[in-house]
């Protein structure tokens, strides 16, 4: 039920205040930019190109008085979402306006609207009406919260507003009455598959736990489809952005994301929330930054594709033993082996010297290198050693001194006590004397020499260079690996390691060691140290890849999402978050489950939940919102062609009611191939083909394979051929389609030949 209508003319007069406010704010920050600029062209023109403190003064203003303005003019439509009625103890009740962003008058002090992230706004998100607390700076603050009101504000009118508890009985289907808030379901409703967007209105109170948790260390969810764990995830870094705003800036998280397409998906989740400057990327992006390398690279997902349209049976189960096998924690062991091996078998046992003398001896090198500073990667302990050894030089140059000093002294008086004065014995004497005083005079400079050479001398190959060699190297791969790994294994991966080489192409299998490596014996480079990572999709990242991000992050500070659900590379991924935290966090961390699902109807939720279910795993069923829709259609078609007339006409009547996107899902690269070909022979082209080198999410029509729709969503999905023959009873076929069955919001087809797989039965 809504609020009466006294208060919502209130409301109504209460926002026309904050637009009008808002309005005059934004023409005086115009007004004062007009002037900045004008100002900042004129100091240009009168220094040229050389540096001014004034001129970098006044650009830093105009860049923050920009920012605000546009984050202000990025509101000015719905300048809040929310408002919360509190009583602090022994105070009086105040109102509280909750927006995306903080609105306040500098002048008067007005707060007119609360950052979704302030403290406060903590409890309209998970506070109830009655008793309530939340930490603030100062601790904890407890009162009452008396009202929250939530608003349905469009092009600067109120629509609606709903008070909590405003609620609608819902059926389930299942002859049961559910109560479900109104506010969230309009909200979903009008979820589009585009792009997508920012949540701060409909935040729930387990998804607000998750984005307020401390950053402390490790936070791993695993959340159903649908539970907007990637929404979560973001919002988690604009809070944390917000809470540590005079220590973080957004160049200091990072975001790691599958795939270019889910890049592009989430784009403008982070700058509708104000937040720039994060850096997104790929794993394999990170990985061949770092090591310093653009070769071509066979990605995870042509791997997949290999295994889900390839014949070799043999071939499949070897290409999947060996993914396994370099993802694994064993395989970490393995390179850990080997950096202990290349520690002792690539130690120079020689003293440094400087001509007869020893300037620092094999011993005490070898003490720092191997004991003192072995928390140093291989190459930085070389570089700390050479910075020690130079502030030590002039010490140990002095010790040399006298010793050239005293073998002289010794030589000179034997020769008086030999030699009578004499003009042969005084020339023997000055040249003695010469020669300890050229000594004493070069011994500096070649003591920086020598101590320079042996450094130069003692460096390791390029970390690709290594890794080859770990395989190509008889003697290190009989002591590092033979042990270690069944000899065919261990054998098909040194071929295929080869011939990657000899094609001059990197497997994605490999970036992790040749990175790890990198990261082990070069260090890591202060431009990728974050103070926070997230990693979404993380179900499909091997333990030895997660276990390498974290050499990247302060303190294990990470932020892990992913549905083991959905681990369609499940033969290398992670299948267990226990064991993660086990072994790459030695137990430290939190493991959250999301299990609400918002994306989909509950039609659609059940539907895929039957396939969940039949999976290896222990995973609850997704509990639907009570959002009704049409059940999933499942029909049978009688070939390619009736298939492609049945998605027009469906594609055709999503936009008629009004949703923005379709999309055609089919198992195989290959398929999509085909029927995007016969589909657009009587479209005119308007059905767009996804693929890896075309990742554009902008069509309203769209063609993409199983795997590449991790993470997306679309208004409505068309899947092609769900036959028993394409989805049989074996894991990534039940994951694929679990997959595919939780992209669509609002309708959804089921066609196939012959016979319905049995995993919908």
């Amino acid at each position: 039920m809504s609020i009466d209508k006294e208060e919502f003319k209130q409301e109504e007069k209460r926002l026309c205040e904050t637009q009008t406010w808002l309005e005059n704010q934004i023409s005086s920050m115009n007004a004062k930019n007009e002037h900045l600029s004008t100002k900042i062209s004129a100091v240009k023109k009168e220094i040229g190109f050389k540096y001014n403190y004034e001129l970098e003064t006044l650009q830093n203003v105009y860049a923050m008085s920009n920012k605000t303005l546009h984050d202000y003019d990025e509101v000015m439509g719905q300048p809040y979402f929310a408002r919360i009625d509190f009583a602090e103890r022994l105070r009086f009740n105040e109102s509280f306006y909750i927006g995306k962003i903080g609105l306040s008058d500098g002048k008067t002090g007005d707060e007119y609207v609360i950052d979704w992230r302030a403290p406060i706004a903590d409890l309209y998100y998970s506070g109830t009406q009655g008793d309530a607390s939340y930490w603030a700076p100062d601790g904890n603050i407890e009162g009452k919260l008396n009202l929250k009101r939530k608003f349905i504000i469009k092009n600067t009118t109120l629509e609606q507003a709903f008070d909590e508890g405003d609620q609608i009985i819902l059926k389930t289907g299942e002859n049961e009455n559910a109560l479900v808030d109104e506010f969230l379901k309009i909200n979903l409703e009008e979820q589009s598959g585009s792009k997508l967007k920012d949540v701060v209105a409909t935040i729930q109170k387990e998804q607000n736990s998750v984005i307020r948790a401390p950053i402390t260390q490790p936070v791993i969810i695993q959340g159903a489809a649908g539970s907007g764990k990637t929404t979560v995830a973001l919002h988690r870094v604009a809070y944390i952005l917000f809470k540590y705003k005079e220590k973080l800036k957004g160049k200091d998280i990072l975001v790691v994301a599958p795939n270019k397409l889910f890049l592009d998906y989430i784009s403008d989740v982070l700058p509708n929330l104000g937040v720039d400057e994060v850096i997104q990327k790929t794993y394999d992006e990170i990985a061949l930054d770092i090591l310093k390398i653009s070769s071509k690279i066979t990605t995870k997902d042509e791997k997949i594709s290999r295994i889900i349209e390839g014949n070799d049976l043999e071939e499949i189960d070897l290409m999947k033993s060996s993914s396994k096998m370099k993802g694994s924690i064993v395989f970490k062991e393995i390179i850990d082996s080997y950096i202990e091996y290349l520690e002792l078998k690539d130690f120079i046992h020689e003293d440094i010297m400087v001509y007869s003398y020893s300037l620092f001896t094999s011993g005490e090198i070898k003490d720092l290198f191997l004991n003192d500073i072995s928390h140093l990667p291989l190459d930085g302990r070389k570089d700390e050693i050479k910075r020690y050894f130079k502030i030590k030089l002039p010490d140990r140059v002095s010790r040399i001194h006298a010793l050239i000093e005293f073998r002289y002294t010794k030589k000179i008086s034997s020769i008086k006590a030999e030699y009578d004065d004499s003009i042969e014995r005084r020339k023997i004497l000055t040249q003695l004397y010469d020669e300890r005083d050229d000594k004493k005079k070069t011994v500096k400079k070649e003591a920086t020499k020598a101590v320079t050479a042996y450094f130069k001398n003692w460096k390791y190959d390029d970390p690709i260079k290594l890794y080859q060699e770990l395989f190509s190297n008889k003697e290190i791969f009989d002591e590092v690996i033979s042990t270690k790994i069944d000899a065919p294994l261990a054998e098909y991966m040194k071929e295929k390691l080869s011939q990657s080489i000899g094609n001059k192409l990197i497997d994605s299998d490999d970036l992790t060691p040749m990175l790890y490596l990198k990261l082990k014996v070069k260090g890591v480079e202060e431009k990728w140290k974050f103070h926070h990572i997230v990693l979404d999709e993380a179900q499909d990242y091997s333990y030895f890849q997660v276990s390498t991000l974290t050499n990247l992050s302060f303190n294990n500070s990470c932020t892990i999402v992913g549905d083991i659900g959905q681990s369609i590379y499940y033969f290398k991924g992670i299948n267990n978050w226990k064991t993660l935290l086990k072994d790459v966090f030695e137990g430290e961390g939190t493991l959250i489950s999301l299990t609400q699902s918002y994306r989909s109807t509950v039609e659609i939720v059940k539907l895929a939940n039957k396939v969940l279910v039949k999976q290896d795993n222990f995973l609850k069923p997704a509990v639907p919102v009570l959002r009704h829709g049409a059940e999933p259609t499942i029909e049978e078609i009688k070939d390619d062609m009736d298939f492609c007339r049945r998605a027009e006409i469906i594609s055709e009547k999503v936009l008629k009611a009004g949703r923005t996107n379709s999309a055609i899902i089919c198992k195989t690269s290959e398929e999509c191939l085909a029927i995007s070909k016969l589909i657009n022979k009587k479209n005119n082209n308007k059905w767009h083909l996804l693929n890896d080198k075309n990742q554009n999410l902008k069509y309203e029509k769209i063609i993409i394979p199983s795997y590449m729709t991790k993470g997306l969503e679309f208004d409505c999905s068309i899947v092609y051929n769900c036959s028993e023959e394409k989805y049989s009873d074996n894991e990534l076929d039940k994951k694929l389609l679990y997959v595919i069955l939780t992209r669509a919001l609002h309708m959804e087809y089921i066609f196939y030949k012959k016979d319905l797989t049995q995993l919908l039965k």
